[in-house]
């Protein structure tokens, strides 16, 4: 396994010098916040405060998520200076470890991470599209719902049409070159990064609401309004309030996910070593704190009873409705296009670098570990693109409402638990290889060691065990899909020693 591990690291240094080195700090910025800022932060917040029940509880949520993640960012930004090269966690988890745990963390990635997220926020797009264009709608069909079962349909509707468009599109430009999904990435992370500032701040300053600010602020833990976490356990108790704090991270850790894709595209930023540690800390903090005022914003304007029943869980939506009545939905509509739009460029801009660097240690298909003429990975993106559009097409069915539902939203929930399986293991290996590789260069070291990554181990490690124990139905056959990936790898494996001569 070392050998492989060397020969895998020593092929893709070699490879990294056809790429261009075209990312600077503050694009590398860009792409943290951009891929962290999608959809969720508008809709998430109104199923936390329905899991934990009181406005004291929805913000100590966040702010747990906020230091989970910015403890997770630090960690990594060690890891980035000490292995600068495309690949990100896979890279991280094939030094530390073995090929095996690289392997399942790709193929986790490609099955459903990242691809299952361009699908969904492409969806998202779409969906507040038809805001503005009611023909464009999920239920508005070109080919209606084929049903493979009782439970599942494939179908093309307009809505669909829409993302699979959106993310050829995006894959395109991507493919002709680093600049280009680069100008595209800067331009829509900083106009969605000032609306998010405006939104905050007609919550604070024109939405201010004082009944609602009463309610919310000065009964913040009074518990009202939430759905039973299990048979005689709710958040009125310490020990229910500890659950639907843990719980409810499924939500917003999701929100503030994938703020470490920038690693993926390593041998693409200038100064790597330097750069990629300070792009993922202050990314993380700027969005984690926009996070928190925009959630802040939401609780001065409506009451927790109306926060937890948004229509649709349109948190944001229903705050601008009420700040202005004729024309907040359409604002908010455009303002989540925007940022649906730069999200899912980060998406795939980052993602084929994954698969290129897997392609490259002969654990992907090989086409994908050629740079086009480009420098970019334009076979990698290829794939990614076309499975992503592959994913927006089947639907799940209810036959007891007869409604449609998205496989991917299923997909992406049962694949929480191993997400936070493989940072926890990531964040691990900063300990292993500074046992292993103690000689290694490392201009950055995470602050606070060992603190802060036994800190964000034992969080990740407790929410975790909640969500196996309480919501099991979505977080096993997440462990499922993951593990697939075994069998697939020991067939590799079997080939590559087949090949050799």
């Amino acid at each position: 396994m070392a050998e492989a591990n060397a020969t895998g690291a020593g092929a893709r240094a070699e490879a990294g010098g056809g790429f261009v080195r075209g990312l600077g700090l503050f694009d590398s910025v860009m792409v943290v916040v951009g891929i962290m800022i999608g959809s969720g932060i508008f809709i998430v917040s109104a199923d936390m405060a329905r899991k934990i029940g009181s406005s004291g509880g929805l913000l100590l949520a966040w702010a747990i998520t906020g230091a989970l993640t910015i403890a997770a960012a630090l960690s990594y930004g060690e890891l980035a200076s000490m292995i600068p090269r495309a690949g990100g966690m896979y890279t991280y988890l094939t030094e530390a470890y073995t090929p095996l745990w690289g392997f399942l963390y790709g193929w986790t990635l490609f099955g459903v991470i990242q691809t299952g997220t361009i699908a969904a926020v492409a969806v998202a797009f779409a969906r507040f599209t038809g805001v503005l264009w009611p023909s464009v709608s999920e239920s508005h069909y070109l080919i209606a719902p084929v049903h493979l079962s009782s439970g599942y349909a494939l179908s093309l509707s307009t809505a669909q049409l829409l993302a699979i468009v959106v993310i050829v599109l995006l894959t395109w430009t991507n493919c002709r070159g680093l600049e280009y999904g680069k100008i595209v990435q800067n331009l829509f992370t900083a106009t969605k990064t000032l609306a998010l500032v405006g939104l905050i701040v007609v919550g604070l300053f024109f939405g201010w609401n004082a009944e609602a600010v009463k309610e919310n602020f000065t009964h913040m833990w009074r518990v009202s309004g939430q759905a039973p976490l299990a048979t005689g356990l709710d958040a009125a108790t310490i020990f229910g309030l500890f659950v639907a704090l843990s719980i409810a991270q499924s939500g917003s850790l999701f929100a503030a996910d994938s703020w470490h894709d920038i690693t993926f595209a390593a041998d693409e930023v200038r100064d790597p070593r330097r750069t990629l540690p300070r792009a993922l800390a202050i990314g993380s903090v700027l969005v984690i704190a926009l996070y928190l005022l925009a959630n802040v914003a939401y609780l001065a304007v409506l009451p927790l009873h109306a926060l937890q029943n948004a229509p649709d869980d349109r948190v944001a939506t229903a705050m601008l409705r009420v700040v202005f009545p004729s024309f907040g939905p359409t604002l908010m509509a455009i303002l989540i296009m925007v940022s649906t739009f730069g999200c899912i460029n980060g998406l795939v801009l980052a993602g084929g670098r994954v698969y290129y660097a897997m392609s490259r240690d002969r654990l992907f298909f090989p086409s994908a570990g050629r740079l086009n003429r480009a420098h970019v990975p334009g076979w990698a993106l290829a794939v990614q693109g076309l499975w992503s559009a592959c994913l927006v097409l089947p639907r799940t069915y209810d036959p007891a409402t007869h409604s449609y539902g998205n496989l991917y939203s299923d997909l992406l929930n049962y694949i929480i638990s191993s997400a936070l399986i493989f940072y926890v293991l990531t964040i691990a290996g900063v300990f292993r290889l500074r046992r292993k590789r103690p000689e290694a260069e490392r201009l950055f070291r995470v602050p606070g060691y060992p603190v802060v990554p036994v800190l964000y181990m034992l969080g990740a490690t407790i929410v975790l065990v909640l969500l196996f124990v309480y919501q099991a139905a979505s977080t096993w056959p997440g462990l499922v899909i993951t593990l697939i990936g075994l069998p697939v790898y020991l067939l590799l494996r079997r080939r590559m020693a087949a090949a050799r001569p």
